[in-house]
C-alpha cells in the first residue's frame, strides 16, 4: 500500500484551517491563468469572480488531501478494521483500490481501478471532497 497527499485532517478544524491555507494560492492560480490568457482588466472583472476563485480553491484542497492506493487485499483488510462508512465507487471485480478516510465525519470514500491509476486518485480526492466536506467546509 502507498499513501500519497498532502492534507490528512483528522478533524473538521484542521480540514478547515488546510482548506483555508489554499486560498492565498488559488487566488494566485486564478490570476495567472487569466494573465496566461490575456485577459485585459475589464475582462478580469467580468469573469474572474469569487465563484472561481472558489472554485480553484475546492480543487486544490481536494488535489491535495491524503489517500491510500493499493490492491483488493490491503483496502478489504483496512476497510474490515474500521468503522467509517465507506463508500465505494466503480467495480467490486477490479483488482486495484484508492481511498481517502475522513475521521471527522467517520467516513471514507474509495474508488476501483484497473490500470489508470492517476485518474482514478484523482476521481476519489473530488468524490472525498465533494461528499466529505465540501457541506461542511
Amino acid at each position: 500500500m502507498e499513501t500519497v497527499g498532502v492534507f490528512d485532517p483528522q478533524t473538521l478544524a484542521e480540514a478547515r484551517e488546510a482548506y483555508e491555507s489554499v486560498g492565498p494560492a488559488a487566488q494566485t492560480v486564478v490570476r495567472e491563468t487569466a494573465s496566461a490568457m490575456d485577459f485585459d482588466s475589464e475582462e478580469y472583472r467580468d469573469r474572474v469572480t469569487s465563484d472561481v476563485v472558489e472554485t480553484a480553491r475546492d480543487a486544490l484542497f481536494a488535489s491535495l488531501l491524503v489517500v491510500h492506493v493499493g490492491d483488493r487485499e490491503a483496502f478489504e483488510s483496512w476497510r474490515a478494521e474500521t468503522d467509517a462508512d465507506v463508500t465505494l465507487l466503480g467495480s467490486e471485480a477490479v483488482d486495484n483500490v484508492v481511498w481517502h478516510v475522513a475521521p471527522a465525519v467517520d467516513a471514507a470514500v474509495a474508488a476501483t481501478f484497473e490500470a489508470e491509476r492517476d485518474a482514478a486518485v484523482a476521481t476519489c480526492r473530488r468524490q472525498a471532497f465533494g461528499r466529505l466536506y465540501r457541506e461542511r467546509l
